[in-house]
This record gives structure tokens, sequence and C-alpha cells, in this order.
């Protein structure tokens, strides 16, 4: 993961990423501005016009205010970058902020719905609301119409899922405005009860669009994947670098507007260890350039571990050059290059030794002493001798 200054020299703080950081500072306070002179109109219209409908949708305005606030907070928190405490990131920063967001609009929809409710109940207390009120309705429709459009424009230049999740909360305040001109409408063509009706609904969708907003952030926080398209898309990528035989065990999670990926890659298992590195770093840098992801963790494995036999269980170096030392009788052998191979739970050995000491009756001997070691020992799959300079 590549790590971006998050503090200048003199410790102020740096976003990781300014242009997303600045851009979502500037909308944040413009719904800030809009919504502290919204809630004042619409809940001081609503009492001077008697209208439930509006002093709801006043709430939901100061609703909207004090989400602005936990946005501007999660902005600057989640754009920090890892630290040790927190190795991948902040960006869940945002997604904790989203769901505190989600379960507040959610319980304040229910409320606004069973006051209504409540209110309903006494139909000798309903009220005919004075026009100013439809006034400052159709005042907030547009304002709301407004600000829902600017910034959906922001948060699609910028990619960010909170500043969308904001944006669309600002359309649904639009929409719960168009409910309220509705109620009053009605209200002063003599159905005095739809006032109460909208307000009632008012609730109806402030409830449903905080628990979409919590319950998106809970899955995220439950390491939810990607989607099937995705993964699928991902999966390819990774085929498609040279030197990837196979894949398995591609597993995704996501992280705010990111993703983390894990995925185990088959290479040939006679390749060096830094070719197989090579490999697993091609891979991670074509699914970061061609995907939308933070990180990108690639295993690298010489065989299909999910079909063949663990070789956890397996002896280590130190005690295979014991066994073969003691079962070749000649110690000596393995003062030259060993490679074991760990392959379908058993051991490849490739033994180098100096070209002066493979004299063909020697090196017979002993391949016929190692054809005898792997018939008898279940461990050994195959044994071959090389020259030094076969391998050069």
């Amino acid at each position: 993961m590549k790590n971006h200054t998050q503090h200048s020299q003199d410790g102020k703080f740096e976003p990781a990423h300014p242009e997303r950081f600045a851009a979502a500072q500037k909308s944040t306070w413009v719904s800030i501005g809009i919504n502290l002179l919204l809630t004042a109109f619409q809940v001081v219209g609503g009492l001077f016009a008697h209208s439930q409908a509006l002093m709801a949708d006043g709430l939901h305005s100061l609703s909207d205010l004090l989400s602005d606030v936990l946005v501007l907070y999660a902005n600057r928190h989640g754009n920090r970058d890892a630290d040790a405490n927190h190795p991948y990131g902040h960006a869940r920063v945002e997604t904790a902020a989203t769901l505190i967001l989600g379960v507040f609009l959610a319980a304040l929809g229910v409320g606004l719905l069973v006051a209504a409710a409540l209110r309903l109940q006494q139909p000798g207390a309903l009220q005919v609301i004075s026009p100013i009120g439809l006034a400052v309705a159709v005042f907030a429709l547009v304002a709301k119409e407004g600000m829902f459009r600017y910034m959906m424009a922001v948060a699609l230049r910028v990619r960010s899922q909170m500043l969308v999740a904001n944006a669309w909360h600002a359309r649904s305040d639009a929409a719960s405005s168009l409910v309220v001109v509705v109620g009053i409408v009605g209200n002063l063509l003599g159905y005095t009860f739809l006032d109460l009706v909208a307000a009632a609904v008012v609730g109806v969708m402030i409830a449903h669009m905080g628990g979409k907003l919590a319950l998106g952030a809970l899955s995220e926080l439950i390491d939810t994947g990607l989607d099937a398209e995705e993964v699928e898309a991902i999966r390819q990528t990774l085929l498609k670098t040279h030197g990837v035989l196979g894949l398995h065990d591609l597993r995704t999670r996501k992280m705010a507007d990111n993703a983390l990926v894990d995925a185990h890659i088959l290479v040939d298992p006679k390749i060096s260890v830094s070719e197989g590195h090579y490999i697993a770093e091609s891979a991670r840098h074509a699914v970061l350039k061609n995907h939308h992801v933070l990180d990108v963790m690639v295993h690298i494995d010489p065989e299909d571990d999910m079909q063949a036999h663990h070789n956890v269980k397996l002896p280590g170096r130190p005690r295979l050059l014991t066994l073969l030392a003691e079962r070749l009788g000649d110690a000596s052998l393995l003062s030259n290059r060993v490679v074991f191979h760990y392959l379908e739970g058993r051991v490849d050995v490739e033994l180098y030794l100096p070209a002066e000491q493979q004299t063909p009756d020697r090196a017979k001997t002993l391949q016929a002493r190692c054809d005898d070691l792997v018939r008898d020992d279940s461990l050994f799959r195959a044994i071959h001798i090389h020259s030094n300079h076969a391998q050069q």
C-alpha cells in the first residue's frame, strides 16, 4: 500500500486526496448554509402557518444540518492515510459516519410518523394553514432540488460514496418538500387532514432513507465483498498477467469508495523466488491500475493448494539435509547447492555438484542411491543430480 503524506513538516494535517477533500469541504459548507437557512424558515413558517408538515420538514432540514457537521468530521479524518494503529487507512470513518447518519434519520422518521398518527386521531384539533406556509414550502422545494444537483455533480467528480449518500439525502429532502407542498395545497382546498398525512409521509421517507444508508454502511463494516461482475473483472485481470497459470481464493471487501483484494495465483513451481515475486507484483500492479482498488495482497502458490496435499507437515531444510546425508552415505555432498520443491505432499530434490566430481561412474552410482531412496522413502518424490555448469 502506498502511503501519502498526511502531515506537513510543521505538523499540520494534509489530506491523502487534496482535490477530493477540498471538494467535499466546499460542498458540505454550502449544504450547511442552505440547511441552516431552511431550518429557520420552515420551523418558524410552520409555527406561524400552523403546518405540522412544514415543521416536520424543518426538523428534516435540521437533521441535514447535523449530518453535514458529521460529514465534515468524517471527511477530514477519513482522508488521513495509514498509520501504526490504522494500517489500512482511515477510510471507514466515512462508513461509520454514514451508519450514524442512517440510524439517526431512521429514528427521526419514525418519531415524525408516530407524532402525525397521534394528531390524526384528534380531528377537532386540525387547523387550516396560512397561505404563507405554501410559499415557504415551495421555496424549500426549489432550494433542496438545486442543492441535490450541485452535490451530486461534486460527488461523481471526486468519486465519494459518502458525498453521493449526502446528495441523495438532499434529493429525499426535495421529495419530502414536494409532499409538504401537496399536503398544504390540499389543506387550503378544505382537506385539513392532508397536512398531517403529508407530515406522516415525510416521516416514512426519512425513515426509509435512514434505514437504507444504515444497512449499506453496516454491510461494508461486516466486510461484504464487491458485486460478482467486478470480482470477475478482477479475476480476468489477474489471469491475463504473464506467468499466472491459475487463480483461486479471490476475496474482496469494500473499504469506503475503494476495495481490498486478496488472491492466490498459481505459477510454475520450478521458477526462482524472485521471478515468482515479480509475477505477483505485476499482477498486483495490473489490478491497481485497472480497478478502483486500494490495495491487493497476492499469494504465490506453486500448485493448487485447494486440491493438492498439504505440505506444512513435511520436514524443513535442516531435517531434509540430515536425511539425505544419512541415506546417501556422503555428508560432503550437501556442502553443494541443494534445492527442495515441496509438491503434492512430497519433496523433489535437485542436488548440484561440481563438474569435476561428475565422473560417469560416480554419477551413475550416486543416481542409483538416489533412486533407491525415492523408492524406499515416500517422503521424496524425485532426486536429480546436476552439474554446476548445468544451471548457468
